[in-house]
C-alpha cells in the first residue's frame, strides 16, 4: 500500500483483526481437498477476511511464506539456545575456578600422564563450548531473509504488480526484510533460499553435539574412576539388580542424544546436493523433521548438561590416592636432578632409580600391591643426600605447571567476556525432568 498498490486501510485492518482467528478445522479440510498447506490457509484466512480476500497472497508463492518463516524460526531458535549454552559455560566456569589448583592425574591415550588440575581439565570442556557459542552466534547473524522474490526468484510477479518499476520492487524487498527483523536478504534465490543455509545451521548444532558428547564421556570415565560424579538424587536407583550402582545416567543420556544430533547434519547435506534447478519438493518433508529435531535435541541436551554442571561432585581423597600411585614414577626425573645438585652422578643415579622403578612396577603389576618406589628410595643409602627433601619433591602441586594460572587467564580473558551479552539470562538451577 505504501508503495502505491490499490490496497485499502479497511482491508489491512480486517486482516490485522483476524491474525489469531484461525479455523484449524477448516484449514485441515481445505488441505485435504487442495493437497496444499499454504493455499489451505490462504483460503481459510480469506474466509475470515472477505474484504481482503482479493489481495491475500498477491504476487507471492508458497516459499515466500514457508521459507521466510523458516528463517525467522531458525533465528529465534538460536536465540533460545544461546542463553542455555551460556548458562552451561557459566556453571562450568565456576567449577573450574573452584578447582583450579586441585591436582589430578592427567591421561593421554587413557594412560597415566603428567598431572593437571581438575579446573584445567574443565577448561578444555569450556573452550570447546565457547567455540560452539561463537559458531552459533555467527550462524544466527549470518542468516539472511529470503524476502520478496517470487516463484523462481526473479521477482517477475512483483515487477508486474509495480508496472515495471524496479525501484519499488527492491524497496518492497527491503521493507519486508526489515519488518521481519533481518538486516539483509539474499540477493539471489531460486524458489527457495539455498539449502546450503540449512547445512550451516545444522553443522554448528552437530558440532555442539560433538562437544557435549566428549564432555559427558569424560564425566562417565571419571565416574568409573570414582573421582568425579554427576549429581545423584537421594532416592535415585542406579540399577534394578545391583543396589550399589551409581550410574552416570544423565551423561549417558547426553551422549545418546548427542549422537542423534550429530547424525542429523547428513539430512541437509543430502538435501542441498539433490535440489534441481530452482527447487524440487523432496526437501520439504525432510526439513520439517530434521530442522525441528536438531533444535529440540540441542535444547534438551543443554538443559541436561546444565543440571550436571550444577551438581558435579568431586572426591579429592580418591584423586589424591590415584596420584600417590603414579606420582613416584613421575618424580624420578626430579629425584635425579636433586641428586645431581647434591653432588651425584647423573648416569649412576639414572641406573639406580631405573632398577628401583622396575622393582616397584613389579609389585604393582604382578602382586597387586601399592607403588612402593619412594619407600625403596628411602631405604637405599645411595639416596641419603636427598632423603630429607623427598616430601617436597613429591608435592603434587609442583607437577601441575602453570595449570592454575592458565585457568585464571582463560576465564578472565576469554570466558567471562563471552558471557557478557547473556548477563541477566543465566537463571537459577535447573531440575532434571524424567
Amino acid at each position: 500500500q505504501s508503495l502505491g498498490l490499490p490496497i485499502t486501510d479497511e482491508q489491512i485492518q480486517e486482516m490485522e483483526a483476524n491474525l489469531d482467528n484461525i479455523d484449524f478445522k477448516m484449514a485441515a479440510e481445505e488441505e485435504k481437498k487442495l493437497r496444499h498447506d499454504v493455499m489451505a490457509h490462504v483460503h481459510t484466512f480469506a474466509h475470515c477476511c472477505p474484504k481482503a480476500a482479493a489481495i491475500i497472497h498477491l504476487g507471492a508463492t508458497s516459499c515466500y511464506v514457508g521459507d521466510n518463516t523458516d528463517l525467522i524460526v531458525l533465528r529465534d531458535g538460536f536465540n533460545l539456545l544461546l542463553p542455555k549454552l551460556a548458562r552451561v559455560i557459566s556453571r562450568l566456569a565456576d567449577f573450574a575456578e573452584k578447582y583450579a589448583e586441585l591436582p589430578t592425574l592427567g591421561f593421554t591415550h587413557y594412560q597415566p600422564a603428567q598431572l593437571t588440575t581438575v579446573g584445567k581439565r574443565c577448561c578444555l570442556w569450556i573452550q570447546d563450548l565457547c567455540m560452539d557459542l561463537q559458531k552459533l552466534e555467527r550462524a544466527r547473524d549470518d542468516l539472511r531473509f529470503r524476502g520478496v522474490k517470487g516463484t523462481t526468484g526473479t521477482q517477475a510477479s512483483f515487477l508486474q504488480l509495480f508496472e515495471g518499476d524496479h525501484t519499488k520492487v527492491e524497496e518492497l524487498d527491503r521493507l519486508v526484510t526489515a519488518k521481519a527483523g533481518f538486516k539483509r536478504a539474499y540477493i539471489v534465490t531460486g524458489q527457495t533460499y539455498s539449502r546450503k543455509v540449512d547445512i550451516e545451521v545444522m553443522s554448528v548444532l552437530a558440532s555442539l553435539g560433538a562437544s557435549i558428547h566428549k564432555i559427558c564421556t569424560d564425566i562417565r570415565l571419571l565416574a568409573n574412576l570414582k573421582e568425579i560424579e554427576e549429581p545423584f538424587e537421594k532416592d535415585q536407583i542406579g540399577s534394578s539388580a545391583m543396589p550399589y550402582k551409581r550410574n552416570p545416567m544423565r551423561s549417558e543420556r547426553c551422549c545418546s542424544l548427542a549422537r542423534h544430533l550429530m547424525t542429523l547434519v547428513l539430512d541437509p547435506l543430502q538435501t542441498a546436493s539433490v535440489q534441481w534447478f530452482e527447487r524440487t519438493l523432496d526437501d520439504s518433508a525432510n526439513r520439517r523433521v530434521c530442522l525441528a529435531e536438531a533444535f529440540l535435541t540441542a535444547d534438551i541436551i543443554l538443559s541436561t548438561l546444565q543440571n550436571i554442571s550444577e551438581g558435579l561432585v568431586v572426591y579429592p581423597k580418591v584423586i589424591a590416592r590415584r596420584i600417590r600411585q603414579e606420582l613416584p614414577f613421575m618424580a624420578t626425573e626430579n629425584i635425579i636432578m636433586a641428586m645431581v645438585k647434591a653432588g651425584g652422578n647423573r648416569q649412576d643415579c639414572h641406573e639406580k632409580i631405573r632398577v628401583l622403578s622396575q622393582q616397584a612396577a613389579a609389585v604393582v603389576k604382578q602382586e597387586g600391591g601399592d607403588n612402593d618406589l619412594i619407600d625403596r628410595v628411602r631405604a637405599d643409602p645411595y639416596f641419603s643426600p636427598i632423603h630429607g627433601h623427598l616430601e617436597s619433591l613429591l608435592d603434587p602441586s609442583s607437577f601441575t605447571g602453570r595449570a592454575p594460572q592458565q585457568v585464571a587467564k582463560f576465564l578472565k580473558e576469554e570466558v567471562r567476556p563471552a558471557l557478557v551479552p547473556y548477563q541477566g539470562k543465566m537463571g537459577g538451577k535447573i531440575e532434571l525432568a524424567l
